[in-house]
């Protein structure tokens, strides 16, 4: 056979029962829910800093990371709401590496989904706790957001997954703000189409069942940059393609116009200490621009303990990245800050 069954997961209610969000958890993420929506409704003007590691691959560095993460959104709160990234699914290009926690709850060891899934929710679980910060997560398999809707204020999908029907249908019955990334084409139209499908009410088959949705109008844009048919890196965070993409905006007439942007991926070209660089760029178009000062709604950044990346292997340093490489905690600590002081 092709294809062999491991173990039957369990359903995410079961999961849910055995490992609860206890009730001053439930709170604090709702009150989180309402000020992150206030951002992208236009009630609020703080900036959003979507900020954390490329892939969750330690609970105990991910934590201490946004523990770290803690004492400055404190000191920001005014300017900034900051959402510690906490992606337990890595997408990759070719299928094969790391895929994240959700695969392989211990990088060194075989994947096992079934331990996965349980790691994950306990992950993001603590995080709240500890931190009293609600995180962000990609949204790599809709059918496997039930084990965490009720833990994740963010979820974000991806640039190979954004033309998939089923992740535009599932977006669209969710109740927080879901961002659509550009694909790797660069082509601004198809994450519009996707942002069009969340925004509208929909009916289809999920995890077994017929369901309807209502749509969501938290759905939005990301600029992450794209690729041409060379392999080169094409930008699209400067002045010229905001202006564009809000063009594209007001023709449509969609619900709640918003963008994040991407400072790493190929919006950096993978160069990730630009990623400072390129905030302080989106900084500066907002700031003579009243348009787009009301459009770009905040940044994601690629950051961990350590700067740069490094195999899985024996030579391991804490909190440094096993994906993609990431901005160190001093550097970030830094970039924080001169947001609050230039939003």
């Amino acid at each position: 056979m092709s294809m062999i069954q491991n173990h039957e997961l369990p359903l995410p209610d079961t999961l849910k029962r055995e490992y609860p969000l206890p009730e001053k958890l439930r709170q604090r993420k709702e009150k989180r829910d309402r000020e992150i929506r206030d951002i992208f409704t236009g009630r609020s003007e703080r900036f959003l800093v979507i900020v954390g590691p490329c892939s969750a691959d330690n609970a105990d560095s991910v934590c201490e990371y946004a523990g770290r993460l803690k004492k400055v959104a404190d000191e920001v709160e005014e300017k900034l709401l900051i959402i510690p990234r906490v992606y337990t699914n890595k997408p990759r290009t070719t299928g094969e590496g790391y895929k994240g926690m959700l695969h392989q709850p211990n990088p060194d060891k075989a994947p096992d989904l079934l331990a996965g899934i349980i790691a994950i929710r306990k992950l993001h679980i603590r995080v709240l706790k500890e931190t009293g910060l609600s995180s962000a997560d990609e949204m790599l398999y809709p059918e496997n957001r039930s084990y965490l809707d009720d833990v994740l204020s963010y979820e974000a999908i991806g640039a190979r997954s954004v033309e998939n029907q089923q992740h535009r249908l599932t977006a669209s019955g969710m109740d927080i703000p879901v961002g659509m990334k550009n694909p790797t084409s660069g082509d601004l139209s198809v994450m519009l189409n996707s942002v069009i499908a969340a925004q509208h009410p929909h009916r289809f088959i999920y995890r077994g069942c017929d369901v309807n949705t209502s749509g969501n109008p938290l759905a939005h844009t990301i600029l992450r940059g794209g690729v041409d048919k060379y392999g080169k890196n094409i930008p699209n965070y400067h002045y010229e393609d905001l202006m564009r993409l809000q063009e594209m905006y007001e023709k449509q007439k969609l619900c709640n116009p918003a963008v994040i942007i991407d400072t790493n991926h190929s919006n950096s070209g993978k160069q990730f200490k630009e990623q400072p660089r390129i905030v302080s760029e989106v900084l500066h178009s907002r700031k003579y621009n009243e348009k787009l000062r009301q459009l770009v709604k905040g940044v994601m950044v690629e950051s961990y303990l350590a700067e740069g990346r490094q195999d899985i292997g024996e030579n391991h340093v804490y909190g440094k990245s096993i994906t993609d490489p990431c901005l160190g905690w001093e550097e970030t600590e830094k970039m924080l800050y001169m947001i609050a002081e230039k939003v």
